[in-house]
């Protein structure tokens, strides 16, 4: 069955980086586009970045673009969110998902920007 397993988040302060990953398995990882969502507490799930299946494209909502990179290892089966200069607006759980048959997701990672 399809998995999808987050980590990286963290507490960290404003400016500094994290790294997530998102471990994928149950599916052919390399046909699929895939995903970063975020949600803030009392905030509606929301797309932070895509990537498509080669990772030729990449697409970032306008609050994060370039501070934030996804990028992805096919080889690794493994989807990837840079983070940099995090701001505190940036607290989040943040969630992979795939679009497989049906749109799965990950347990979410938690992201804490503060000082």
């Amino acid at each position: 069955q399809v998995q999808l397993v987050e980590s990286g988040g963290g507490l960290v302060q404003p400016g500094g980086s994290l790294r997530l990953s998102c471990a994928a398995s149950g599916f052919t990882f390399s046909t699929y586009a895939m995903s970063w969502y975020r949600q803030a507490p009392g905030k509606e799930r929301e797309l932070v970045a895509v990537i498509t299946n080669t990772g030729g494209s990449t697409n970032y909502a306008d609050s994060v673009r370039g501070r934030f990179t996804i990028s992805r290892s096919n080889a690794k089966n493994t989807v990837y969110l840079q983070m940099n200069s995090l701001k505190p607006e940036d607290t989040a759980v943040y969630y992979c998902k795939a679009l497989v048959s049906r749109a799965y997701w990950g347990q979410g990672t938690q992201v804490i920007v503060s000082s």
